[in-house]
């Protein structure tokens, strides 16, 4: 995380030149992984991988484990806005932002499904790589493939560098997404938090809150894996829950006539089924993802991601009852402000 957050502070400029580097270690790297898994790895017959669902969890049917399931793989359909975070520092983003999304999803929805049948056809013995004294059930994945520890270390390096990439991406977003709302008065110490470093034309004081954060949590799991769990459950219905609103709202829109903003870039006529199949899809896994993992339940095995939900939502109604309704100015506000002067 220091490093991630250094990277952000004094190379900043450079980030672009960055991205670009690490996108072709990354589609590299994709093929570096998968050619050894297509050639060396053990086979699973297509019957076993496309047929078989595991019920581990001791739940009533196999469809509610796999709804409960997808909570763990949930965060890899989610962070594609984060390019939105960065609007006010990217040219012509109204139309350059969409476009990036629509094609990160397209690519990478592409790739990662081909890992990902790639990955059930190689595992093998599920209950062993469970197992794994690495922690890590891919790195004995890899290893059961190459049998070679440098090939498997080489292979395991690229998947912590895309992540690493990924860390220094998501400061970036995050800083940005804090300073805004800190800019807007919605946060407490807004006025701190929003300040810019002009030597470094960046928002230092949000990217030090990014990290203080950040590490806090981390830290959470040497002491307590329920917690840490707890809060990654938070994590991903915070998503879920800010997708399904903002969602919600266009839906409204489009529904009662009333017009939407301007765009530069739209997706048509696809929009408004699109915009349905989202929501469809999304609020069952907002609901599944308070569930706990397996039954039956203990306070170890509960999930207490609802409770803190349930008390994040509390405190911020609390605050801006007290101090938010009276420093929070809406982006909206700032807009009609500026075209009402024009």
């Amino acid at each position: 995380m220091v490093f991630c957050v250094f990277f952000n502070i004094f190379l900043a400029k450079r980030l672009p030149f960055v991205e670009g580097v690490l996108l072709i270690i990354y589609v590299i790297g994709f093929f570096v992984i998968i050619i050894p898994l297509w050639v060396l790895a053990p086979r699973s017959p297509a019957s076993e991988v496309f047929t078989t669902f595991n019920n581990e969890g001791g739940w009533s049917s196999t469809g509610v484990a796999v709804m409960v399931g997808l909570g763990g793989v949930v965060p890899s359909l989610a962070g594609y806005d984060c390019a939105v975070h960065m609007a006010e520092e990217i040219k012509d983003s109204s139309k350059t932002l969409p476009q990036a999304i629509v094609f990160g999803v397209a690519v990478n929805g592409l790739m990662g499904l081909i890992m990902v049948i790639t990955m059930c056809f190689t595992l093998g013995d599920t209950t062993s790589i469970l197992a794994t004294p690495t922690g890590y059930p891919f790195i004995q994945v890899f290893f059961n493939a190459t049998n070679s520890y440098p090939a498997t270390n080489t292979m395991t390096a690229i998947v912590v560098v895309v992540f690493i990439s990924a860390v220094i991406s998501e400061i970036a977003t995050s800083s940005r997404q804090l300073w805004s709302f800190a800019r807007d008065g919605g946060l407490p110490f807004s006025r701190w938090i929003a300040k810019i470093n002009h030597n470094a034309n960046i928002p230092l004081n949000a990217v030090l809150v990014s990290l203080g954060i950040t590490v806090l949590v981390s830290l959470i799991n040497l002491g307590s894996t329920v917690a840490l769990n707890a809060i990654n459950s938070v994590t991903i219905s915070a998503l879920m829950s800010s997708y399904i609103l903002t969602i919600s709202c266009v839906v409204y829109r489009r529904l009662s006539g009333q017009p939407l903003p301007s765009r530069r870039w739209s997706l048509g006529r696809a929009g408004m089924p699109i915009n349905i199949a989202a929501l469809v899809f999304l609020t069952p896994l907002f609901v599944f993802a308070f569930f706990p993992l397996a039954t039956p339940v203990t306070p170890a095995s509960m999930n207490w991601g609802i409770a803190m939900f349930g008390g994040v939502i509390v405190l911020a109604t609390i605050y801006y009852a007290i101090e938010g309704r009276k420093s929070y100015t809406p982006p909206v506000m700032l807009l009609q402000r500026e075209h009402y002067e024009m």
